[in-house]
């Protein structure tokens, strides 16, 4: 019953999470997009929970679903739903590199499910107990991954700095086509 019950529960949240990031890319709202990103969010955090990694998850639900998107949020109500729609206009090169991306990812599912079902991935790999733990993951980033952790607070910052520019610009009525 309790393996019946896990997969029911990896069922919801993975049709959660491919329901979620399609509605990301598919709200014209950037509210709307925002508030699915959290939906996406809390599903990978249901699925890293699945994984035992429950640091990960509260990680997952504290970090990205609490504090970025609270960030996200802020930037989107500061500058407003009225600027103009960078992919409006027909597909552009975005539009092309995004379809090629999600055809290489879905023919890489397509690859593992069938070296699994064929007996080929049948090697697994033992995970210890420190594994998600908040040690093992504080060990990494603060040795392996210092520089990637702290170019990631850079981007963030310089991204928040960016929003509230460009918030201000859009409250004083001047956008970037207007100072040319």
């Amino acid at each position: 019953m309790g393996n019946v019950l896990v997969w029911a529960v990896w069922l919801v949240a993975a049709f959660g999470c491919l329901g979620s990031a399609i509605a990301v890319i598919s709200f014209s709202n950037p509210f709307f997009a925002a508030i699915a990103l959290i939906g996406n969010l809390a599903s990978l955090a249901v699925l890293f929970l699945l994984l035992s990694a429950e640091f990960l998850a509260a990680a997952q639900v504290l970090v990205y679903a609490g504090a970025v998107m609270v960030m996200f949020l802020f930037v989107i109500a500061y500058i407003g739903t009225e600027t103009d729609a960078p992919f409006a206009g027909g597909p552009s090169w975005q539009t092309i590199a995004a379809v090629v991306a999600a055809g290489a990812i879905l023919v890489e599912i397509v690859v593992a499910i069938g070296l699994k079902a064929g007996g080929r991935l049948s090697d697994g790999t033992e995970v210890d107990g420190l594994f998600g733990g908040p040690y093992e993951i504080g060990r990494i980033f603060l040795t392996d991954h210092l520089l990637a952790f702290e170019i990631t607070s850079i981007v963030l910052l310089v991204a928040a700095v960016g929003g509230v520019i460009l918030g201000s610009e859009t409250r004083r009525g001047q956008t970037p086509e207007s100072r040319r």
